[in-house]
Order: C-alpha cells, then sequence, then structure tokens
C-alpha cells in the first residue's frame, strides 16, 4: 500500500516530468504571435493568388484572341485550307 508520503514523491517526479516536457512549450503569447505571423502569410498568399488568377485569366483571353486572328491570317494567305 502506498503511503503519503509515496504519494508525495510520485507527485513530484510527475510534476518535474511535466516541467521538463512544457519547457519546449511556447507560451501563450509567443502561440498568438507566431499565429498572427502565419496569419498575414496566408492573407498575403491568397492576395497574390487572387491576383494570378486574374492575370492568367487575362493572358488566356489574350491567347485566344491571338489563336482566332492567326487562323484568320492562315485562312486569308491560303496556308490552311
Amino acid at each position: 500500500m502506498l503511503t503519503i508520503k509515496d504519494l508525495d514523491e510520485i507527485e513530484k517526479l510527475i510534476d518535474k516530468k511535466l516541467d521538463t516536457k512544457l519547457a519546449f512549450l511556447p507560451s501563450k503569447d509567443e502561440f498568438y504571435k507566431m499565429m498572427d505571423e502565419l496569419m498575414g502569410e496566408i492573407r498575403t498568399v491568397r492576395e497574390e493568388m487572387a491576383m494570378m488568377n486574374n492575370r492568367s485569366k487575362d493572358f488566356f483571353d489574350r491567347l485566344e484572341n491571338h489563336e482566332g486572328r492567326i487562323k484568320d491570317l492562315e485562312k486569308q494567305t491560303g496556308l490552311i485550307p
């Protein structure tokens, strides 16, 4: 049977182990700071993606326009039947 002294020793060992493991975790302030930085980066990436999507749409629209014009020129010059 465990005595009060044994239970106190077990508690001390557990506290020591927890303190050792918890020492590697960030504090609440450090965690929130990291999350703020991460969310800022995510926001930037999303904005850049939206901008790139608009640019790629414009690029493909221009490409389709050029392809149509080239086909018309090829027909006019007799390069394609």
